[in-house]
């Protein structure tokens, strides 16, 4: 983490002392430096820590980086079974005493792991986390989102249609020159898209390892992070973004399982994941290459946006967002080839 000058800590005191119970000064402001989409602050003060997510600088995209969903999302979901952080206090756009939205949560003392492979860990713990990772995702998707108050949550109908049109135009907004590949698996996406089966849950829409903090000293998650792109949804949508794990190069700006031996490692494979989270939500896994397709051409088109924030000078992680860019064409490229050669 860097210390970070951009943001007035008397200011956001002022506004904690206003809008967070229990909450008393001063503070300081640490920079989290994770987190390509919304800057993500730690606070420390005397009353204890707490994290600070806030909307980034600048123009931005229609639809993107809505802070306000990711409140929104994770106070419904409070004692649902699915794990989540605590929040406190969201300040709107027109509200905020930064000029830009954000909102207060509480801060997990766990582990947030970033290696897929889990490097220093026991091959018991290792499956431990899949599992974990695993029965989180099928218990976000057994709530029901009329229960917690999410009902409006989504738009109706397809969700895959509205998916591959979203982020078709927004690829297109953020590309410099359209790639071939996206051009090409666009079509393809729309072309193959399967009726809609009417099956709606409250998708993560961002299901990976490291938007997870875990605790310390067993495979246990203390909270799902990162649910700005959280949405009514088909289930299908998270499970395939999270198995393009198994399927990524293990080497490279994004690090995947591809080319490790999982079983020596402990880990479950993509089968053995999928079978299992069948069992805990009873959903039959239909269309599984063309859900892999859509999840490789989504991720593709977000990294395209966060390349081209780093271009104008708006990303969280510069650095972090230019090797993004270059992993665009190995996802596109990789959906290609599962067009051309199934699941």
């Amino acid at each position: 983490m860097t210390q970070h000058a951009d943001l007035d800590p008397e200011a956001i005191a002022g506004w904690m002392r206003r809008n967070v119970a229990g909450f008393a000064g001063p503070l300081t402001l640490t920079k989290f430096a994770q987190g390509q989409s919304n800057p993500t602050y730690r606070i420390d003060s005397p009353t204890g820590p707490y994290v600070l997510r806030a909307k980034p600088p600048g123009k931005l995209l229609a639809s993107a980086h809505l802070v306000e969903r990711e409140f929104r999302a994770m106070q419904a979901l409070a004692g649902s079974g699915v794990p989540v952080p605590g929040v406190f206090a969201l300040a709107d756009d027109a509200g905020s005493p930064i000029g830009r939205a954000f909102f207060v949560m509480e801060y997990l003392d766990g582990r947030v792991l970033f290696d897929p492979a889990l490097p220093g860990v026991a091959p018991a713990e290792r499956a431990g986390i899949y599992d974990a990772m695993g029965a989180a995702l099928a218990a976000l998707h057994r709530v029901d989102p009329q229960a917690v108050g999410l009902g409006d949550f989504g738009k109706p109908g397809n969700y895959f249609a509205r998916q591959t049109d979203r982020w078709t135009r927004q690829y297109l907004a953020a590309a410099p020159e359209p790639g071939r590949d996206m051009t090409r698996l666009a079509r393809w996406l729309a072309d193959e898209m399967p009726g809609d089966d009417g099956r709606v849950a409250l998708v993560h829409g961002d299901y990976r390892l490291d938007n997870m903090v875990f605790a310390h000293d067993r495979p246990r998650i203390l909270g799902l992070l990162d649910w700005e792109l959280a949405t009514l949804g088909h289930p299908l949508a998270d499970l395939a973004y999270q198995c393009m794990q198994w399927r990524l190069p293990h080497d490279g700006d994004m690090r995947g399982l591809g080319g490790l031996d999982r079983a020596g490692l402990g880990i479950p494979s993509e089968a053995r994941y999928v079978a299992d989270y069948a069992a805990r939500t009873g959903l039959v896994v239909e269309n599984w290459t063309f859900s892999l397709v859509f999840a490789f051409f989504r991720l593709a088109a977000i990294l395209e946006g966060v390349a081209r924030r780093a271009q104008d000078g708006n990303a969280s992680n510069p650095a972090a967002g230019r090797g993004y860019a270059r992993m665009v064409p190995v996802l596109a490229g990789m959906a290609v080839a599962l067009t051309e050669t199934g699941a």
